[in-house]
């Protein structure tokens, strides 16, 4: 089964909200083994949304679409909908009652306009969506002789989010009873798209499983999916691959499903009982904000200290003014007096730190911008690494710094003897 995905706003054409919803869409359809071919921006114009509709039903037997089921006189989707399947506008009075309670609730009564979006096209199921007024439905429509099927949901991610994971994927693997579909993601840090593309290259045949690569920076990711009869063992099969995929990428493999770097961090981090502190120059407090992103992270985190200045380190970390004459803020030396500074300041087990120059000044011929340093320090042991990131932007090298420093901590925590011969 092929999908289009339309997401219909003036705020989405224009550039004012980034359209996230039809790549969450697009990764849910895949998992039930639905080939997303195409996808749409169309402004709120009657026209262009029943044009886009119609092109978008020539190549998929399903178009899901996003927006434009609002109260406003903007809100067009529905009416162009039941116009392209020739059918009426019907009042569903279980969404109306539904939408009259939801105001009550909130102490008031419900605007008349909002009665609009209790009307949907003729023989439609309605989708319902217990975080907003809207409801979003699925129409059949004849096309060609045969029966496709267009699902209209809200704009609003949240909402939108539910009704995916709550209906609409459940109705698209209905479609199918007799295919079943798995599927396992493996994030990688420290390797290119490229690098990881050829390191996986034959691992799977076009007739065992799908591979495909993400890259949503500062993550990387490849994602495997399979498929088989209802009977069939898909974990067993997603294991033996599995086992394919960490013998050819190693290391690189730093988590088995969505999980960011610093979820992994912090799960070694407590499986461990093991504490960390940080000291940032150049990434400006991310790898502090990353890390206390997760829950339960103040089990493991103990201090974070933002040093800039040379004087910062030296007051707060300990970088002795010996080392910044001789090897300057910028240096393997200077990253590692940071760490253990940051150390020996928490009582923590681990020392995190980075130096760098982000640009788009302060570079040299010696250190231009994109020079980094990272340090590591524990009881017994530093370890540091400069790395020269190239001329980038300034946001990107400080996000790839925080997610080198982080993989750096994530290799020491399974291998603390192999940081210490690095």
């Amino acid at each position: 089964m092929r999908c289009s995905i339309l997401s219909i706003g003036d705020e989405i054409v224009g550039g004012m909200t980034i359209d996230t919803n039809s790549a969450y869409i697009a990764e849910a359809a895949r998992s039930v083994g639905v080939d997303p071919v195409g996808g749409l921006s169309v402004a709120d114009d009657e026209p262009a949304i029943e044009r886009s509709l119609e092109r978008a039903l020539e190549d998929a037997e399903v178009v899901i679409s996003t927006g434009g089921l609002g109260p406003t006189s903007d809100d067009l989707t529905t009416a162009c909908v039941a116009r392209l399947a020739g059918r009426e506008l019907r009042l569903d009075d279980e969404s109306l009652r539904r939408m009259e309670e939801r105001f009550l609730a909130r102490g008031g009564s419900m605007p008349v306009n909002n009665r609009k979006q209790a009307y949907f096209p003729e023989g439609s199921e309605i989708i319902p969506n217990a975080r907003g007024t809207a409801p979003g439905f699925i129409c059949p429509i004849e096309r060609g002789g045969r029966t496709r099927h267009i699902i209209c949901m809200p704009g609003v991610p949240h909402e939108m989010r539910a009704m995916v994971k709550e209906t609409l994927v459940p109705w698209l693997a209905g479609r199918n009873p007799e295919r079943r579909f798995a599927s396992r993601i493996f994030s990688a840090a420290g390797v290119g798209e490229s690098k990881l593309d050829e390191l996986l290259a034959g691992v799977v045949s076009a007739e065992e499983a799908r591979l495909a690569f993400r890259a949503a920076f500062p993550r990387l990711q490849a994602r495997v999916t399979i498929w088989g009869a209802p009977g069939d063992d898909l974990e067993a099969r997603l294991d033996a691959i599995e086992a394919r995929v960490r013998e050819r990428a190693g290391s690189y493999i730093y988590a088995v499903g969505d999980e960011g770097m610093e979820e992994t961090v912090g799960r070694l981090l407590r499986e461990r009982g093991l504490t960390v502190a940080v000291a940032e120059s150049c990434t400006g407090g991310l790898i502090g904000h990353r890390l206390t992103d997760v829950a339960g992270s103040s089990a493991y985190f103990q201090l974070g200290i933002v040093a800039y200045s040379n004087g910062a380190k030296q007051s707060l970390l300990g970088v002795t003014e010996a080392t910044l004459i001789s090897h300057g803020a910028v240096s393997i030396e200077t990253a590692e007096e940071m760490a253990e500074g940051a150390r020996r300041a928490a009582g923590a087990d681990l020392g995190l730190a980075t130096t760098g120059i982000a640009g788009p000044g302060g570079g040299s011929e010696e250190k231009p911008v994109g020079t980094v340093c990272i340090g590591l320090a524990w009881e017994g042991g530093r370890w540091s690494r400069r790395l020269d990131l190239g001329a980038r932007e300034r946001e990107w090298i400080k996000a790839m710094t925080a997610q080198l420093a982080l993989d750096r901590l994530r290799r020491h925590l399974i291998d603390p003897e192999g940081s210490a011969r690095s």
